[in-house]
Parts: structure tokens; C-alpha cells; sequence
């Protein structure tokens, strides 16, 4: 792992924008494996069946999915900047492993068509939430409450299947997702300033790694909702 320059840790501007360069390379890194692992279970029977067929295999990756992402987040100042590397990778994977059944839903085109407009709306949206000199966590406050609104509509959909309330959803999902996607690179922004001088290398890098789980799962779920509205109907 690369060291880091000490003008980068002592100045302000400096120090912002090499922790939003790493966040979005560590973002990066995430999604090309999460891409891997699941177009390779996705395009492998034997894999897939193993994992999906008991249901028990897709049960413990959703656990260890929350495990990971439980032990990341509550202990940035604790967690070794290897151990902080390591889990985030593996969360990737694993979360590639669980979403490979899009590639037995949708087409080829569809699954594109969605990545690169999710990949346009989230780059948006993340550079006004750097930019922006407006104070977003009044914002940010009624995202979260959509998002737990958003989750029991979406259950609640499920006992009253809707082609109609299904795009809304989605629709409604995309909005709330690209909201919190401005929200949380301010947050990692104001992270960055708030340790100050006091930011070391190690800390550069867990900063860096919780503020790339935090916008992978906005750029994630954007994608997702994306790709419910484009394969509407042209699923294979």
C-alpha cells in the first residue's frame, strides 16, 4: 500500500480530495469484483445451484454481508487499516456472489443500459455533494425516513404484486438513493476536515474504506432500482 505524502495529510484541500480520490478508487476496486464473482456464478450452473438450491447458502452470505459491514462501520478506529482493507473486499465479492442471479434475469443490454446510467447519475450527484457550500443533513434526515418507508412499501408490495406500484418503488428508490448518495459524499468530505492535522496514514485509509462501502451501497441500489425499471418486460 502506497504511503501517504505528508503535504497531503497537512493540508485541508489537499487532504479532502486525496481521501475522495482514494474513496472512489476503493468504490471502484469494490465493483469490479462485485462484477467478477457474480457474472462467474451467474454464468456457473454447478455454483449457482450449490448456493441457491438450499437456500441456506444465500442465507449465510446475507448474514456475513451484514456481519461485514456492522464490523467496518462500528469500529473505524479500532479495526486494523489491513483487517478495515480486507473485510470491504470481501463484502464485494460476496454481495457479487448475491447478486448474480441478474444475469439468469436480465439481458445483456438491459444490465448495461442500467450500470452506465446508474454510473452518470451517481458521478452527478456525488460532485454536488462535494461542491455544494449547502448544509445537507436536514436533507439527508428525510432520506432516511423515505428509505425506511421505501423498505415496508416494499414489503408490503409483496403481498399485493403491482406492475404499477412495482415501478413506483423504483422509481421512488432511484430518487431516494441518488439523495443520499450527495449526503454521504458530504459526510465523507466533512470527515476528512474534522480529524484535521490529526489524520494519519492509517486513518487516511479507513476513512477512505468506510466512505467506499457508504457511496458503493448508494451506486449499488441505484442500479438496482435502475434495472428493475429498464427490464420491465424485457427480462430473459
Amino acid at each position: 500500500m502506497a504511503k501517504v505524502r505528508n503535504d497531503i495529510l497537512s493540508n485541508p484541500v489537499l487532504r479532502i480530495n486525496g481521501v475522495l480520490k482514494n474513496v472512489y478508487l476503493w468504490m471502484a476496486a469494490g465493483l469490479i469484483l462485485t462484477g467478477i464473482s457474480a457474472y462467474f456464478v451467474g454464468t456457473t450452473p454447478a455454483i449457482y445451484r450449490a448456493i441457491y438450491s438450499s437456500g441456506f447458502g444465500m442465507f449465510l452470505l446475507i448474514i456475513l454481508e451484514f456481519g461485514l459491514v456492522f464490523y467496518i462501520s462500528a469500529r473505524m478506529n479500532r479495526i486494523s487499516t489491513s483487517r478495515a482493507v480486507g473485510a470491504f473486499l470481501a463484502y464485494s465479492v460476496i454481495n457479487g456472489v448475491l447478486l448474480s442471479y441478474i444475469f439468469l434475469v436480465y439481458t445483456g443490454s438491459v444490465i448495461a443500459q442500467a450500470f452506465f446510467t446508474a454510473a452518470g447519475m451517481f458521478l452527478g450527484m456525488s460532485i454536488y455533494g462535494a461542491v455544494t457550500k449547502r448544509n445537507l443533513n436536514r436533507i439527508g434526515t428525510y432520506l432516511i425516513m423515505g428509505l425506511w418507508g421505501l423498505i415496508i412499501a416494499s414489503m408490503i408490495s409483496i403481498f399485493f404484486a403491482s406492475d404499477t406500484v412495482y415501478f413506483i418503488i423504483s422509481m421512488v428508490g432511484v430518487l431516494i438513493f441518488l439523495g443520499l448518495t450527495a449526503w454521504d459524499t458530504q459526510k465523507i468530505v466533512n470527515l476528512a476536515d474534522t480529524y484535521g492535522d490529526e489524520m494519519d496514514e492509517d486513518m487516511y485509509v479507513k476513512v477512505s474504506i468506510i466512505g467506499a462501502l457508504m457511496l458503493y451501497l448508494d451506486f449499488i441500489n441505484i442500479f438496482l432500482y435502475l434495472l428493475r425499471i429498464f427490464g420491465r418486460g424485457n427480462r430473459d
